[in-house]
């Protein structure tokens, strides 16, 4: 493959509502801010890719709204409706296809919708949406599923919430920073058995946008590029009662055909850093096993020995993940930037040390029933 990096990012503060704010506001603000982190102008962009979504967005070709918003005007633009690691996983085949740079946007107002509402139309319409399946719903049949197979603790997945609330307090852009203990998770409110109100992410509001550029325009670029150095992404099969909920199968052969092109051999060594798509926590013991970082079964335990904290052996989401703000669409490509940053060393608080390969996650459909995995470092 080409050397090709990320070489411009950009992310708004997450909130609950964003109401002073349009989509075309929160697109504009984080296109103008890649492009300064990057030091581009608008010449330099010749390819733009929007991700959105019309049942977000509650209108029709959602992407049309904002292609000025993103500087798309007499330029290429293309589409994705999913998570964001899907549409820069497009961008970058762009580049590798001949363009020289990709921008690529997305948005999300979670709080303009009714997400139950929403997330019932991605099941299929005769046999299942009419149940009143959606994401939390559908979330929770997993999360017991894990647990009946694997003997999982309703508290072992409330200490992945208390970890990742609390590696948001150093994160600006964390929509819910929180000190919390397991008990507060186990004490809140149940949403659908098995998961609780801090088990869950939070709806909200929010943008993000990343550069990708050939090896000659990272060279002219203000920014360290950040090399890619693997990516994939597969999908498992549409119907939940075709899939073992327990075992992801797609997460697992992405992660393997990242890690062959990385050059990754043993990822619990090789990678210093993950931020997955945790948007409930039991999803990040059950991805830290599709991704081959420990056995089926023994994803649970890694948060409590401390090995994902942020002084752990791998630490992950130090940015407070997923379940600390959760822009629909967004939220993907938003673990890509805090990935960037680890890589840049420029994460700030939330830094962790010497971080120079790092792992960046995203999923679409329910329960994971597609995984995009991204594999990032300071070599080419």
């Amino acid at each position: 493959m080409d050397n090709i990096a990320v070489v411009g990012v950009a992310q708004t503060p997450y909130e609950r509502c964003k109401k002073e704010k349009t989509y075309h506001d929160l697109v504009y603000e984080v296109t103008t801010t890649a492009m300064k982190d990057a030091g581009y102008g608008l010449d330099d962009i010749d390819n733009v890719i929007i991700v959105s979504n019309d049942f977000l967005d509650g209108r029709t070709i959602s992407c049309m709204a904002v292609g000025e918003a993103a500087g798309a005007y007499d330029k290429n633009i293309s589409t994705v409706e999913g998570d964001g690691t899907f549409g820069a996983f497009y961008g970058a085949m762009r580049v590798l296809g001949g363009f020289k740079t990709t921008l690529v946007v997305s948005h999300s107002k979670g709080s303009e919708g009714n997400m139950k509402i929403i997330t019932n139309a991605m099941f299929d319409p005769i046999y299942q949406r009419l149940l009143g399946l959606e994401a939390i719903s559908s979330s929770a049949i997993q999360a017991n599923a894990y647990m009946e197979r694997f003997g999982a603790s309703e508290e072992q997945f409330a200490s992945v919430s208390v970890k990742n609330h609390q590696n948001a307090g150093n994160n600006p852009y964390a929509q819910l920073p929180m000190d919390i203990t397991v008990e507060d998770v186990m004490n809140s409110r149940k949403i659908s058995d098995p998961l609780k109100l801090l088990d869950c992410s939070p709806i909200s509001d929010g943008a993000a946008a990343v550069i990708i550029a050939s090896e000659e325009m990272a060279g002219k670029a203000r920014t360290k590029p950040v090399w890619i150095k693997g990516m994939a992404h597969c999908a498992e099969d549409y119907l939940l009662g075709d899939r073992d909920l327990t075992d992801p199968k797609a997460l697992r052969d992405a992660s393997k055909r990242a890690y062959e092109m990385a050059g990754v051999a043993n990822p619990i060594d090789d990678i210093d850093v993950v931020e997955l798509y945790d948007a409930f926590s039991y999803m990040e013991p059950l991805w830290l096993e599709g991704m081959g970082f420990c056995d089926p079964g023994t994803g649970p335990a890694m948060a409590e020995k401390g090995i994902t904290a942020m002084e752990g052996k791998l630490p992950v989401n130090p940015s407070g993940g997923v379940l600390s703000a959760h822009p629909v669409l967004v939220a993907g490509l938003a673990r890509i930037i805090e990935a960037v940053l680890q890589i840049r060393g420029e994460a700030e608080a939330r830094q962790v040390e010497g971080a120079k390969t790092a792992m960046a996650h995203g999923i679409n459909g329910p329960c994971g029933q597609s995984h995009c995995v991204w594999i990032l470092g300071d070599e080419k």
